[in-house]
């Protein structure tokens, strides 16, 4: 696992929101920014009040569907728990759930959430369901899921620490998360090094120019308001090519920035 980033980094990247990641990674990826990295289906976070979570993916498929898991492997939910304590946190654990899209039992649930915790984990990304929403949240356990249910059917770890695949993104192990209530990220090795630097900049530049210009508005024309979102869109591309090399989002399209 690519540990690149030490823990007051990784509590930086927690103080925004995905979509200020995003911001920030898509200026120094070399990946494509409209395809890569992001969840390609829609997720829902169940406890938006816990804001983002970050941490490192350790991974699981399940078949709540499928009996036969029981007495095939035996000690797996064992085996599983020695898999996330041999981890270094902290972890979010991505669950493929092989029902998809056919969810009828959830791997997650009051027991599971505090002893995740208690092994290092902050949350889940599953493409299945959860369900005792109230005791997962009073555990601090976050969870990204594809909805609620009642109970847990036949919920076994079937594989772990392999590649899974959840809303249509494929995830490694060991690969770094940021996720909240917009979806989440899966940031590739070679891009962690500069990724809080990027956001912390792409963020200062949006308050300097874009997002300043927005709210600066009072008393003055509509044309006067237009004129000064362009020149603020200029000099925010003016800015993040000076820095990354593109011009990012809010720069005219039609305009050379030198």
């Amino acid at each position: 696992m690519n540990r690149t980033l030490d823990d007051g980094e990784l509590l930086e990247l927690k103080r925004w929101n995905t979509p200020t990641i995003y911001n920030g990674w898509e200026q120094i990826t070399k990946s494509d920014s409209a395809a890569d990295a992001f969840n390609l289906e829609e997720t829902r976070d169940f406890m938006p009040q816990m804001g983002p979570m970050v941490g490192y993916a350790v991974t699981v498929v399940c078949e709540p569907s499928n009996r036969k898991h029981k007495g095939e492997i035996p000690n797996a939910w064992s085996d599983y728990r020695r898999y996330i304590a041999s981890l270094p946190g902290p972890k979010i654990v991505v669950v493929q759930d092989l029902d998809k899209p056919r969810v009828i039992g959830s791997f997650w649930g009051e027991v599971n959430a505090n002893i995740h915790r208690a092994l290092g984990c902050v949350g889940t990304i599953t493409d299945g369901a959860v369900r005792d929403l109230d005791e997962m949240t009073s555990a601090g356990f976050k969870a990204l899921a594809r909805r609620l249910c009642v109970g847990h059917a036949h919920s076994w770890p079937v594989r772990l620490g392999c590649e899974v695949e959840v809303f249509g993104r494929r995830i490694a192990p060991g690969q770094l998360i940021h996720a909240d209530k917009h979806g989440f990220m899966a940031i590739p090795d070679e891009d962690h090094e500069c990724l809080l630097d990027a956001a912390r900049f792409m963020d200062t530049n949006e308050c300097k120019h874009v997002i300043r210009a927005g709210v600066s508005g009072a008393g003055k024309s509509l044309e006067d308001i237009v004129a000064e979102m362009d020149q603020a869109g200029a000099a925010f591309g003016k800015a993040a090519k000076a820095r990354f090399g593109n011009s990012g989002e809010w720069a005219p399209k039609t305009e050379r920035i030198p």
